[in-house]
């Protein structure tokens, strides 16, 4: 697969950004075993981050029942002239990624709109650290930052990974069908893409303003239409993958997709659009499409398994919800 070199406009506001990733080591390849279950379930103290379409909002709200289904809100995002984002604010408004990265202990907010933004932005200040657009009609779904300091993004419509050097005025891109999910496995240095039919695994090179990809291992997906990719908390053997069918857990280890998860026959469904497990508690939250919401994609409801409760923000269009675990910004006078 080749690699080409692109000119792009960008924001770029601070360099030497670096991830927290997995610290967990390669092992030798078998036949896949049941997973270790997550901690015994209880109340999360995290905070959930949303992608909020019915507004065109980044929210965080607290994960207990009557301070969400109340709209509690403790810290809300779009980008602005106020944030000093308004030249590509034309290029938000259908905001459909959000993970918290940490730097030198402080948080950071990645996020992609459909439209064609792209960002990390410092939390809870709300500016950023680069920012860029790819452009209508490219679909940005996912985001990652890279220990160099660059930032990673993929692109289901325009079908590529690309990797975004905030140094310089150029991307490497590499084709990638469908391309749905990007994430960084610190430990075993690889960055994780997943595209509608396959995962792959690839190495980083080169310099930071001149990076290079390689291609090191493809899986078939069981199922097709790969969406969603985040790191299982419970278990830094797997990754939550979700398809248009089902959820899964990849062992990188085995190199094999399973469903041998507590509580897969009911986290396990078509339409999820967001998974993941919050390490403290064990809890597992997804979203999935709702029959009747405005927006055919979107649920006003974020669904916890382990306690087995369905969180609902009113008259929302949530696509998707992850586990937030950063302190609310402090309240002022």
């Amino acid at each position: 697969m080749g690699v080409r070199f692109r000119g792009h406009r960008h924001r770029s506001l601070r360099t030497g950004l670096t991830v927290v990733g997995l610290a967990v080591a390669m092992t030798a390849t078998g036949v896949a075993t049941a997973s270790a279950l997550p901690p015994a379930a209880g109340d999360s103290a995290a905070s959930i981050v949303l992608t909020e379409q019915a507004t065109d909002r980044i929210l965080v709200l607290a994960s207990d029942r009557k301070s969400f289904e109340n709209a509690e809100i403790q810290w809300e995002w779009r980008p602005s002239a106020a944030n000093g984002l308004a030249d590509l604010a034309v290029d938000w408004g259908v905001p459909d990624e959000a993970k918290l990265r940490y730097r030198d202990g402080k948080p950071y907010l990645l996020t992609t709109d459909s439209w064609g933004f792209v960002g990390v932005i410092a939390y809870p200040e709300g500016t950023p650290y680069w920012a860029t657009s790819v452009g209508r009609g490219q679909n940005p779904h996912s985001i990652e930052l890279l220990p160099d300091g660059n930032v990673a993004i993929a692109a289901s419509t325009g079908g590529w990974l690309r990797i975004y050097s905030p140094r310089s005025s150029t991307y490497i891109e590499v084709d990638l069908h469908d391309a749905h999910g990007v994430h960084w496995d610190e430990e075993r240095q690889l960055l994780w893409a997943l595209g509608g039919n396959d995962l792959l695994a690839y190495r980083l090179g080169g310099m930071p303003d001149a990076p290079t990809l390689t291609e090191v291992r493809r899986t078939a997906l069981p199922t097709p239409y790969g969406h969603d990719l985040t790191p299982v908390a419970a278990n830094p053997d797997r990754l939550w993958i979700t398809t248009g069918s089902q959820v899964y857990q990849y062992s990188i280890n085995e190199d094999t997709f399973t469903q041998d998860y507590r509580g897969a026959n009911q986290i396990s469904r078509s339409g999820v659009k967001a998974v993941g497990d919050d390490a403290e508690s064990g809890q597992v939250l997804t979203t999935y499409i709702q029959p009747g919401n405005l927006c055919t994609w979107c649920t006003d409801t974020v669904t916890l398994y382990n306690r087995t409760e369905r969180l609902t923000l009113h008259g929302s269009q949530i696509y998707k919800a992850r586990w937030w675990h950063a302190p609310p910004p402090e309240a002022t006078d």
